[in-house]
């Protein structure tokens, strides 16, 4: 919703820089910004190989404006609103748990959990009137026209709506096998989308959360999703502290051990179900970001097209081994170093080298 701080967080955590003021709709056209994926594995890779670069993964956050009830109906930024967010992977839904008399709230109140009902109660009616489209739509080939596949999303569609009708998400839906999860993705529906909870909170209660943050706990204790206690305004200064000691010495006080922003891209990057493998050597320290499962060719052609189309096999290397050793002939001489083929699920944190043939 507009006024409970996403441009002031979005401004902690990325390279773009969003207007935030205290009025609705401040942010209208959405912002886009890149930022990097904090890693401590990166950084000791780096301080072991000392190479001529060091780059780490990244993640693209976009700040868009506020929702109000009756989006679904055009009110506010209505239609514009939800189609931004039909073009994410992920949502990030910023949810204000602080009290302040100078920050006005649009429907007049702090209710975190009403917030949360009223964003999505806008996105499942957006859904239904996708569902019942689609419905119409292949029906009649269901039907009639014996299409198979048909078939198959008119069962889906209909358990959706059947979900939507009840005032439940999407997500809420159990996929049955691998075919449905695809034509679910094909589906673009809002509802679906993996969330991230963010509990914005004032510095007082960036370590402990507060009653706006119990609240929101048991509101979405049956959606499974994952809930971040954040204060962005504070976020916001320590991002101004250029020194790093002084920044943790800010955070201790705090009584955090690492930023909330650091948690928040590190949850953001999970949240899509993303991992991580490094390249490591005297060149260059690299992550390299893959899909949980993916196999090892998918996470060749993640470096080059023709790593993937010519794959022969994958060096693999550990992380924690190439710590200990230090070195990759040292790894090698231990016996440490695995030789990989096709059919080897990537972990995350797995330092790889691949050879191929074009």
């Amino acid at each position: 919703m507009p006024n409970v701080g996403k441009s002031t967080l979005f401004n902690c955590i990325s390279s773009g820089k969003a207007q935030s003021a205290n009025f609705p709709f401040c942010t209208i056209d959405p912002n886009v910004g890149s930022t990097n994926v904090p890693d401590k594995r990166l950084e000791v890779l780096s301080e072991i190989c000392q190479p001529k670069r060091t780059i780490p993964a990244t993640v693209e956050i976009v700040d868009i404006a506020g929702l109000v009830k009756g989006a679904s109906k055009g009110e506010g930024l209505g239609n514009q609103f939800l189609a931004n967010i039909r073009e994410t992977d992920a949502i990030l839904h910023v949810l204000r748990c602080f009290d302040d008399s100078n920050i006005v709230h649009v429907d007049g109140s702090v209710d975190p959990v009403r917030d949360k009902e009223v964003v999505d109660t806008e996105l499942q009616i957006k859904d239904l009137e996708t569902v019942e489209n689609r419905i119409k739509k292949v029906e009649k080939q269901a039907t009639t026209g014996g299409d198979k596949e048909a078939k198959k999303l008119l069962q889906l569609l209909l358990r959706y709506r059947e979900a939507l009708l009840k005032g439940l998400s999407c997500r809420t839906v159990a996929l049955e096998n691998a075919e449905e999860e695809q034509m679910a993705k094909d589906l673009y529906l809002l509802t679906n989308k993996p969330v991230l909870y963010v509990c914005n909170v004032d510095e007082a209660s960036a370590a402990t959360g507060n009653a706006y943050v119990d609240a929101v706990r048991a509101a979405v204790a049956s959606e499974n999703a994952e809930i971040l206690v954040i204060a962005a305004r504070t976020e916001a200064e320590i991002a101004e502290i250029e020194e790093y000691e002084d920044r943790q010495m800010f955070l201790e006080e705090m009584g955090l051990e690492e930023s909330g922003v650091v948690r928040l891209i590190q949850g953001a990057y999970k949240l899509l179900g993303l991992r991580t493998f490094f390249t490591a050597g005297a060149d260059e320290c690299r992550a390299w970001t893959i899909i949980a499962g993916d196999k090892a060719p998918r996470a060749a052609g993640v470096i080059h097209t023709d790593f993937e189309r010519g794959f022969i096999r994958a060096e693999v290397i550990k992380y924690e081994d190439f710590v200990h050793y230090r070195t990759e002939a040292a790894v090698r001489a231990a016996g440490k170093m695995g030789i990989e083929g096709k059919d080897y699920v990537v972990q995350d944190g797995d330092i790889m080298h691949f050879l191929f043939n074009v």
